[in-house]
């Protein structure tokens, strides 16, 4: 497995062993027997998140993140918010609302993110449910994108997407409490004109 994945680290590879095989070992444990390389001192190489971290720097050009957030209305009716991020400029490329997410819903509002003629390589979402393989198998047909899935209990690989949603209800959500889904869709329709203004700035 470590050969097969050079960009994994021991939390990646332990994750994987846990989740398909029903392997439990601990990441510590894991790196007392990893492959000796060339180069390396007693095999042992940087944790996957400073190798992750490396690769999104090197590819943010060409990656989009993407993620749900949730919203309560007045009426206690819960709203979930899609957006979808361009991480090399960290601008938002696609926001939008519904009361009932399916995959379906989701794969529209990528189609309407990323255009025809786009620059990207990458997609990275989380493992909900929502991301069928079904979605992911049609994100890679229409757009030609590969889709990579954060590994379990990770939220830090999808450290751009966290960021924002953070900044979402700390500059906006934090100050309202919207009455149904239009008015919600409308007031962060105008939230994301005024954040994509300065996304050169953030970058």
């Amino acid at each position: 497995m470590v050969r097969e994945n050079v960009t994994w680290g021991e939390e990646r590879i332990t994750d994987e062993l846990s989740l398909k095989l029903g392997i439990y070992v601990s990441p510590r444990t894991f790196r007392k027997y990893w492959p000796q390389r060339p180069g390396t001192r007693g095999g042992r190489r940087r944790s996957a998140s400073q190798h992750w971290k490396t690769f999104v720097r090197n590819h943010a050009q060409g990656i989009v993140a993407c993620d749900f957030l949730v919203a309560v209305t007045a009426r206690f009716r819960i709203l979930f918010v899609f957006v979808a991020l361009e991480i090399g400029s960290r601008r938002i490329l696609h926001c939008n609302v519904t009361a009932h997410p399916t995959a379906e819903w989701t794969l529209q509002q990528l189609r309407d993110a990323i255009p025809s003629d786009h620059p990207y390589q990458f997609l990275i979402h989380d493992r909900d449910t929502i991301f069928s393989s079904e979605l992911d198998a049609e994100v890679k047909s229409t757009f030609g994108l590969r889709v990579l899935r954060t590994p379990v209990r990770a939220p830090h690989a999808n450290a751009y997407c966290e960021r924002l949603i953070g900044t979402v209800r700390r500059e906006c959500l934090d100050f309202m409490i919207p009455l149904h889904e239009r008015q919600l869709r409308g007031t962060l329709r105008s939230w994301v004109a005024h954040y994509n203004k300065g996304a050169h700035i953030r970058a």
